[in-house]
C-alpha cells in the first residue's frame, strides 16, 4: 500500500510539472537531487562507519560487559517472574547496553538470546508469558545515548553541531520508557487475562548451563 502510495505521489507531481511547462526545470532537478542524495548517502555512511569502529572497540575493551553489570539490577525488579540468577538477565542486559551505546546490530542477537531463555520459562508454549511482553516493551523504547543516523544525517546536512541532539534524543527517549514502562505495570496489575508466570514452587524451571 506505501508503495502505491509513493508512486501516486511522483507520478503526480511530474504530471503536474509537465501540465505547467516545467519539464525540464523539472528533469534537472530530478537528477540534481538525486545526486545530492547519494552524495549524502555516502557521509551518512562514512559517520555511521566510524561510530560502529569505536563502538566495537569500545566492546572489545569490555565497556559493554561493564554498562550490562550495572544495567542488570535495575531491571531485575522489572522481571518478578524470572528467578534470581537466570541467564535471561544477562543477556537482556547486554541488548540493553548495546542499544544504549547505539549498537543496535550487536543488540539484535542479545535480544533473541533473551527471548529464547525467556520461552523456556513460559509454560504455555505458543503465548507469550508476562517476562517476554515486559521485555519486549523495555525492548522497543531503550534509551539511547548516542543517536549515530541523526547525527550523521545532521553532519552531512552541514549542521555546526551535529551532536547537540544527545541530551534532547536522552530526554526524548526515556519518556517513552517510562510511559512504556508503566503502563505495562498497570495492565499487569488490572488485566488478569495479560499472560503471567507465577514464580517456581518445589524446584526450578531452569538449569544453569
Amino acid at each position: 500500500m506505501v508503495n502505491w502510495l509513493w508512486a501516486a505521489m511522483i507520478l503526480s507531481g511530474f504530471a503536474m510539472g509537465l501540465v505547467r511547462g516545467a519539464g525540464t526545470s523539472l528533469t534537472q532537478s530530478f537528477f540534481s537531487q538525486a545526486a545530492a542524495g547519494f552524495q549524502t548517502g555516502l557521509q551518512v555512511l562514512i559517520y555511521i562507519m566510524l561510530w560502529f569502529g569505536l563502538s566495537r572497540i569500545a566492546e572489545r575493551a569490555g565497556v559493554l560487559e561493564l554498562l550490562a553489570r550495572c544495567i542488570q539490577p535495575l531491571v531485575r525488579p522489572l522481571f518478578p517472574t524470572v528467578p534470581k540468577g537466570h541467564p535471561a538477565f544477562s543477556a537482556m542486559a547486554l541488548n540493553l547496553a548495546a542499544n544504549f551505546l547505539g549498537l543496535a546490530n550487536a543488540a539484535t542477537p542479545f535480544g533473541l538470546k533473551t527471548m529464547q531463555e525467556l520461552s523456556r520459562l513460559n509454560p504455555r508454549p505458543g503465548e507469550a508469558s508476562q517476562a517476554m511482553i515486559t521485555f519486549l516493551a523495555l525492548n522497543s523504547a531503550a534509551i539511547g545515548l548516542v543517536p549515530s543516523t541523526a547525527i550523521a544525517l545532521r553532519a552531512a546536512a552541514g549542521a555546526a553541531n551535529p551532536g547537540d541532539i544527545v541530551v534532547p534524543s536522552i530526554v526524548a527517549t526515556a519518556i517513552p520508557l517510562g510511559v512504556v514502562l508503566a503502563v505495562d505495570w498497570v495492565i499487569r496489575q488490572v488485566d488478569p487475562r495479560r499472560p503471567s508466570l507465577p514464580p517456581p514452587r518445589g524446584g526450578r524451571l531452569w538449569r544453569a548451563g
